[in-house]
């Protein structure tokens, strides 16, 4: 039996080298595998991260130019806010102004307007009151014939001036409105320049 055992322990030891051989194999193999999928995996992870940095970066380069466009638009409607505020004080002053300069004011509105001579001069109440008599003493003193309606007209300051159905609008609003394309840019030049 001797011999038998020998024969027994050589095949035990020839299976468990070869069992070995085949753990060593398969550890090898597992190794490698796993080094595949760690590479693979840190490959996903790597992308994730590039992808979500940009996404985030998009994110925030969007936010940002919203940001500025919102700034960008509420400054410029404080610019018009403050234009249009120019323009108001403008019509104040000039409504306002001492009565011998605004009838002088008024005056020169008339020459400009061309007048043949005969039209009827239409105020403000309160300008009707305040300068009517003395704008037509200034007026007519060039040999005009313009009178004074007793209409009067709900403007803020300023004169129309009619003859027959036609009339010529010279009020101080429409005045401003006409020269507000023009004198716009200059007094946001003024204002922010």
């Amino acid at each position: 039996m001797k011999g038998t055992e020998k024969i027994i322990a050589h095949i035990e030891a020839d299976a468990k080298a070869q069992a070995d051989a085949v753990l060593v194999e398969a550890k090898r193999q597992c190794d490698e595998v796993r080094a595949q999928y760690e590479e693979k995996a840190s490959q996903v992870y790597s992308s994730k991260i590039r992808e979500g940095v940009k996404s985030c970066q998009d994110r925030e380069d969007g936010t940002l130019r919203i940001s500025r466009m919102e700034a960008r638009k509420n400054i410029l409607a404080v610019k018009q806010e403050l234009v249009e505020k120019s323009f108001l004080l403008a019509k104040e002053k000039i409504v306002s102004m001492p009565v011998d300069e605004y009838t002088a004011f008024l005056a020169r509105l008339v020459e400009q307007a061309g007048v043949v001579g005969d039209e009827e001069v239409i105020l403000s109440a309160h300008d009707r009151e305040t300068v009517g008599e003395a704008l037509l003493k200034a007026v007519n003193a060039g040999g005009k014939h313009l009178t004074l309606s007793d209409e009067t007209r709900d403007v803020s300051g300023g004169l129309i001036l009619r003859r027959g159905s036609i009339e010529t609008n010279c009020s101080v609003d429409l005045l401003l409105e006409m020269s507000r394309g023009e004198l716009a840019g200059k007094v946001a030049g003024v204002l922010f320049g």
